[in-house]
């Protein structure tokens, strides 16, 4: 169990030089894919290292799957992992995890089904989070990360999880959250020890039940739920969802067509009301789907 409330601790020279340099303030944006396509996606991203921490231990990925083929046969996928703060290496740790995701997913079997793919890839990502630690030495102690992941293929999302970073499907004004989070105060309220809104405010909120890293393998928590022309999904660290309600989420991510814009205003409101830790925010708008059901394994066109 880790605790995430411990102040992140600064890397020496050394360490900063093994790693691509962080900006304070990293934003993509992807057009919508050209008509036709089983699947139409464009997407927003924004991470910032908030007021208080030295440096930005989240990291973000995805992968585009580039041609109308690719969109059959593997889809797209987003990754969010935020390194524990106040552990060695969170930094590390979390981009480790992000890219041996993506890696993975680009080198996937075709048409792999979504949700015992990324059960894999997760596995494969917690086993390097893992060996990264190893070697390195007494500085990769306690090295971990949560990690939040959704592919997309066809009119399905998958969405695959580990730790308290979280996943929201904002749809006709309302946001849902498509992830449970692995804390101590969460896992207290499931056993009917806390109340939600004793959990809410409890000091456990902030220790992690569940990360990547710390052990050979860990358990994942998985979901497959349908997409619709319209949705909007986020992926968001704990410095976005713990400062930003879920109203508000709607409110911000549901308005409007600029994505970019919405990703800023998220992560503006969470330094206002906190910015004790890092916030990073992938907004995804599904501009359009084809509904597809399954034979034998195999795709097939729902009229």
């Amino acid at each position: 169990m880790f605790d995430r409330t411990l102040p992140a601790r600064r890397r020496d020279a050394r360490e900063q030089a093994t790693l691509p340099a962080t900006p304070s303030l990293s934003e993509r944006f992807s057009p919508p894919k050209p008509r036709g396509a089983m699947l139409e996606v464009e997407f927003a991203q924004l991470s910032d290292v908030g007021k208080v921490r030295p440096h930005n231990e989240d990291y973000l990925g995805w992968v585009d799957p580039v041609t109308p083929e690719r969109t059959r046969s593997h889809g797209w996928l987003f990754a969010l992992a935020d390194g524990v703060g106040g552990q060695l290496q969170g930094e590390v740790a979390s981009q480790t995890a992000v890219e041996s995701i993506c890696a993975g997913f680009r080198d996937a079997a075709r048409e792999e089904p979504l949700t015992s793919l990324l059960q894999k890839l997760v596995q494969r990502a917690n086993a390097s989070v893992f060996e990264a630690a190893l070697s390195a030495g007494t500085h990769g102690a306690g090295m971990a990360t949560t990690l939040v992941v959704c592919g997309l293929r066809y009119d399905r999302a998958v969405v695959a999880h580990v730790g308290d970073s979280r996943c929201y499907l904002i749809r006709k004004g309302a946001a849902t959250i498509l992830t449970r989070d692995h804390t101590l105060a969460s896992e207290h309220a499931r056993m009917g020890l806390l109340s939600q809104e004793e959990a809410a405010e409890a000091d456990t909120r902030h220790i992690l039940s569940r990360s990547l890293g710390g052990g050979l393998f860990v358990g994942v928590d998985i979901g497959d739920h349908q997409v619709l022309a319209g949705d909007v999904l986020l992926l968001c660290s704990d410095g976005l969802h713990g400062a930003v309600s879920a109203t508000e989420i709607a409110e911000v991510a549901g308005a409007g067509d600029d994505l970019q814009a919405a990703a800023r205003k998220l992560v503006e409101l969470a330094n206002e009301r906190d910015g004790s830790d890092n916030v990073s925010a992938q907004l995804i708008r599904i501009r359009g789907v084809e509904r597809v059901g399954m034979y034998r394994g195999r795709p097939y066109k729902l009229r």
